[in-house]
């Protein structure tokens, strides 16, 4: 088996490397990373319905999405993630194996003294909180199992960015389920640091799995992780316009009156438009419901759309930036 525990903390990468040794190498692999701040959503998940779209813009977070289906997760420098990506051992591999993967970790946290423990579906917990979430995505014959670790996140950052506004969302999209979090850093006997932490897991691995050998990622593989990023990563329309279909309905408050806006969207492009209010505006309102027709449902695309027209007369007295914030 492959141990690789690199030090790119690009989030696009990072989930363009997964992709690219599950698909791209024969070897079991297992991988240890790190991510900047970055929201990562599941396969299937609406991404707009599950982050707090104002806190992600100030704070500048990264949004992604990964291959693998579950809850939204917040990463940052403090928290750790694993990687497990194994070839299926043909009548013995289960869907959705979390705790076989997931010891591991727990010896690990048992050697340095944490009682952690392997509860529900696929969450590791310390006193009944959670510190780990876990994922599954397969591909022909080869497994994905990854959870994250929270050592020493920024607690305050992951609520707020997971906290979503008071925006209505009406779809099919799987939704994240809270829970109770907890940070490992805060339950253990002698203090050390998230790399630290990470080195005693690798050492672990390579000690419980036969024939583990360390692997670093070569020009040629960095060069194809960063053609994925390119090609999907890092792109608007994996990220957001991947989302299954919704509806969005809003309202806003401004000086010159109330708005309500109600949108049909399909794989991140708008299929219909609906605007209420008692604004005033010189030509139809239709117009603009009609213009916004087709646009992808990101604040570029619609005030590249919006520049187009004389905005004011349309709604008197508001702003085309307040109103394309307002949809989001």
């Amino acid at each position: 088996m492959y141990c690789i525990a690199h030090e790119f903390t690009q989030p696009a990468f990072n989930l363009a490397a997964e992709e690219y040794v599950l698909k791209n190498f024969k070897e079991n692999c297992f991988m240890l990373w790190r991510n900047e701040n970055a929201i990562i959503v599941g396969q299937h998940q609406n991404t707009l319905a599950e982050i707090n779209v104002d806190y992600v813009k100030e704070k500048n977070i990264t949004v992604i999405r990964r291959l693998s289906g579950g809850g939204a997760v917040f990463h940052d420098l403090g928290n750790l993630n694993f990687t497990f990506i194994m070839n299926a051992r043909e009548g013995e591999e289960k869907i959705a194996d979390f705790q076989s993967y997931t010891q591991p970790i727990l010896e690990v946290l048992q050697k340095v003294g944490v009682d952690a423990r392997f509860e529900g579906r696929n969450d590791l917990t310390i006193e009944g909180k959670k510190f780990s979430g876990n994922a599954e995505h397969i591909y022909k014959n080869r497994i994905l199992r990854h959870g994250t670790l929270l050592f020493s996140s920024m607690m305050n950052d992951l609520q707020m960015a997971l906290k979503i506004n008071p925006l209505k969302y009406r779809d099919k999209a799987v939704k994240s389920v809270k829970s109770r979090v907890t940070n490992i850093s805060e339950h253990l006997p002698e203090p050390m640091d998230v790399v630290e932490f990470r080195d005693k897991i690798l050492d672990h691995i390579m000690e419980t799995f036969p024939g583990c050998v360390k692997y670093e990622f070569t020009e040629e593989d960095i060069n194809n992780i960063i053609t994925l990023v390119d090609e999907k990563y890092g792109t608007w329309e994996w990220n957001f316009g991947h989302s299954p279909k919704y509806d969005l309905q809003k309202a806003f408050k401004s000086n010159g009156g109330f708005v309500e806006v109600h949108m049909n969207v399909k794989q991140g492009v708008i299929q219909d438009v609906r605007i209420f209010g008692d604004f005033f505006n010189k030509h139809d309102i239709g117009q603009v419901e009609t213009l916004l027709k087709g646009t992808p449902h990101n604040e570029k695309s619609l005030k590249d759309k919006l520049s187009a027209i004389n905005f004011k007369e349309y709604f008197h007295n508001i702003e085309v930036d307040e109103f394309v914030e307002a949809l989001f």
